[in-house]
């Protein structure tokens, strides 16, 4: 077997140590990725949810003071919070209206 032979066979071997180690790896991640597919979307959920209430100022106003004002037990809240949100509706495809003839 000549030098280049030899060199090539250890070349070839390795590259199957290689992808061994490859194939094992992506195994790995693919179990480390289904341990945390729940906690991270969850976790997109409540950036969802933060990046909703920033944006909405004034629901979040809204909402904090129905909380304050009207003290009528979780019905009253959810009630309450309906009706701001149907109102912010309301404004907000108003404005929309009056911004578009303008």
């Amino acid at each position: 077997m000549s030098a280049m032979n030899k060199r090539m066979l250890e070349v070839m071997q390795r590259r199957g140590e290689l992808l061994a180690r490859i194939a094992s790896q992506r195994e790995q991640v693919a179990e480390i990725e289904t341990r945390w597919q729940a906690p991270l979307a969850l976790a997109d959920q409540g950036l969802a949810a933060m990046r909703f209430l920033r944006s909405n100022p004034v629901l979040v106003a809204g909402v904090a003071a129905l909380f304050v004002i009207r003290r009528r037990g979780a019905v009253g809240l959810v009630t309450g919070v309906w009706r701001v949100w149907k109102g912010y509706r309301y404004i907000t495809a108003f404005s929309a209206k009056l911004s578009s003839r303008l």
